[in-house]
């Protein structure tokens, strides 16, 4: 009966140990202490490149845009008598957009400059003076800030801040961690990844930090390793507790 009962005991020890490793499951992108964060905020302001699976609002208008002003106040109809085009594209998966009258151009890692550029060139051919307005309409950036808690914000503006994007999803939980907020852009095979902290006053310096198309902002919650532990544990605690209620009453109706 002592060996039953250190069985048990051992039993006992190894679920809880399971399951104390198991508290705050829900917490992604976890990194080691000696992480090493990329630190240089400079190159938020770097113009965004054009990539498959844009959208784009294209407007193409002749004479050097001269007639814009006017368009403003016309119909759709008067503008396509006025010599005004406008239209929403695809980039496809290979870079390619197709265009009216000038057919396809690979516009994959080109920046909206470069892109206007190339198409007046093109539409040059067919128009006299053009002037050409492009603008990718689906920039998004995805915001985790608590658990069981995440948003997709687009990104409007040229130039939006982690603070517009923090706001926009609604700020930091009562369990989020104002100091741990994780930054993730680029590559998610190579991605850069940037740690700020809005906790203190000092780190409001870094607010003006420029957002990107596709980037992923990750708030860390704070660790409820009371609340987890407990919750994970019960079930295992019932079990236990039922099978060794069941062993007693056995053992009794044996005597």
């Amino acid at each position: 009966m002592k060996l039953n009962k250190i069985k048990s005991l051992l039993l006992v020890v190894v679920a809880l140990s399971i399951y104390a490793c198991n508290v705050n499951p829900s917490i992604m992108m976890r990194a080691k202490k000696d992480y090493k964060y990329d630190t240089n905020i400079a190159d938020s302001t770097t113009e965004y490149r054009i990539r498959p699976s844009d959208m784009l609002d294209f407007q193409l208008y002749t004479n050097e845009g001269t007639r814009l002003i006017d368009l403003t106040a016309l119909s759709n109809a008067e503008n396509r008598l006025m010599g005004t085009t406008t239209t929403d594209l695809l980039v496809e998966y290979d870079g390619n957009c197709k265009f009216p009258v000038i057919g396809r151009l690979n516009l994959k890692d080109k920046t909206i400059k470069e892109a206007v550029v190339m198409l007046q060139d093109e539409f040059s051919k067919y128009y006299i003076k053009p002037f050409v307005l492009l603008k990718v309409t689906n920039r998004r950036v995805t915001v985790f800030t608590g658990i069981g808690k995440a948003q997709v914000v687009p990104l409007n503006n040229q130039y939006t801040t982690i603070f517009e994007v923090l706001g926009a999803a609604g700020g930091l939980l009562k369990e989020s961690k104002a100091h741990k907020i994780k930054l993730i852009r680029g590559d998610l095979k190579n991605p850069k990844v940037y740690l700020f902290n809005f906790k203190n006053i000092e780190g409001i310096k870094d607010a003006d930090f420029v957002m990107q198309a596709n980037d992923i902002i990750y708030v860390e919650p704070r660790k409820n390793v009371l609340s987890e532990a407990v919750r994970d544990v019960a079930p295992i605690i019932s079990l236990i507790t039922s099978t060794l209620t069941l062993i007693i009453v056995i053992n009794n109706l044996n005597k």
